[in-house]
């Protein structure tokens, strides 16, 4: 792959890119520099790169590993008003804003793979190489992030909990 086709690529998978640093960072700032990062270290280790084919998920564990690493880098602790701000930001900048609030307060094992598999149209099989996890596993956080995210939307869009009757 020469420069000319990883700057394609590149382009190609920003807003993805974005997605994913966003469902695990929150934080804009945080999510670009993870963005760099990942461009950086995948440029420098393009000839690691074994199928060409699989360049999208390539790039996406190596922005997952960059934004696990901000998230470990990161010791200071952030007063709660500007979290809360950032947080409402983002989320009146969505379509769904109450969607978009219940995903990002699932836990990360579930976030994750919701997020690749339903935002960024990943397959399950490139989630598990994404992840390094097997595919039961990817299945099983799918299934639960789904019934999570049904529990924390009771109530909204029209969705009521439905009450068995015998």
């Amino acid at each position: 792959m020469n420069k000319k086709q990883f700057t394609a690529q590149v382009l190609e998978a920003e807003k993805s890119l974005y997605h994913i640093a966003k469902s695990i960072l929150k934080n804009d700032d945080d999510c670009a520099d993870a963005m760099q990062n990942a461009i950086l270290h995948a440029f420098e280790k393009l000839h690691t790169l074994r199928n060409e084919l699989y360049f999208k998920t390539w790039l996406t564990r190596i922005l997952i590993n960059e934004c696990n690493y901000i998230i470990r880098s990161r010791k200071e602790q952030v007063p709660y008003e500007d979290y809360y701000e950032d947080e409402k930001a983002a989320a009146e900048q969505e379509d769904y804003p109450d969607v978009f609030e219940a995903v990002m307060e699932l836990d990360e094992h579930y976030r994750i793979p919701l997020v690749l598999f339903y935002v960024e149209e990943f397959s399950i099989k490139e989630i598990c190489r994404i992840l390094k996890l097997s595919q039961g596993t990817v299945k099983t956080r799918l299934y639960r992030g789904r019934r999570l995210l049904k529990e924390k939307l009771e109530g909204v869009y029209g969705y009521e909990k439905k009450e068995l009757v015998r």
